[in-house]
């Protein structure tokens, strides 16, 4: 994989915000970020606020490439409707999202490569592409080998988030069904997202 994985907590120090609200975040104990100059602080451009914004989306979701994002945002504008709330659904539609969503995974960067693996089944079959966009009430299944692994069993036995009402997950089969694509008020983001200032920052 190209991604580093060891890396991820970066991302939460740069943009001075604990992404994924999880307790093993460097910015619980300094809120700083990271290197020599990292405690001064500055008052970011309307730019910098755009820039930052697309940084936390894209950082989330396992730190996406700017490649796929774009096209992400591209489809999201093409669309009828909101382009921020579109471009929220899109993502929350990725299959890598999904099973994150649905605690098959501590990360979403976890969830990648469980996929990657192919240790996820979508209506039955084996689906290996983390951007695939799961369509409503598709059913998304670990594969019976993938079920006692570790790093799996802890995610599902994880209180340390809950289950949007926009899935529905039978925690003792490994299975769960991706009801419909949420709002942005839907999606429980441990921090603020503000998909409005990324699509300014593309639109520019």
């Amino acid at each position: 994989m190209s991604k580093r994985q060891e890396a991820k907590y970066k991302i939460d120090r740069r943009l001075g915000v604990n992404l994924w609200g999880r307790a093993k975040s460097p910015i619980n104990k300094r809120e700083y970020g990271p290197g020599q100059h990292g405690q001064r602080r500055k008052k970011p451009s309307d730019f910098g606020l755009q820039l930052m914004a697309k940084q936390k989306l894209k950082g989330y979701y396992g730190n996406i490439g700017e490649k796929q994002f774009r096209k992400l945002y591209q489809e999201a504008v093409r669309r009828k409707g909101d382009s921020g709330e579109n471009l929220i659904q899109l993502l929350e539609r990725r299959l890598d999202a999904v099973v994150y969503r649905m605690k098959f995974a501590p990360t979403p960067f976890s969830a990648r490569q469980i996929i990657n693996h192919g240790h996820i089944l979508v209506n039955g079959k084996r689906l290996n592409i983390p951007s695939y966009q799961v369509k409503d009430n598709d059913v998304i299944e670990v594969r019976s080998k993938a079920k006692n692994f570790a790093l799996i069993m802890e995610a599902i036995q994880s209180g340390e988030r809950d289950f949007p009402d926009y899935v529905t997950v039978d925690t003792g089969n490994f299975k769960g069904t991706y009801l419909r694509a949420p709002n942005l008020a839907d999606v429980p983001y441990p921090t603020q997202m503000e998909p409005n200032l990324v699509v300014e920052f593309y639109s520019r």
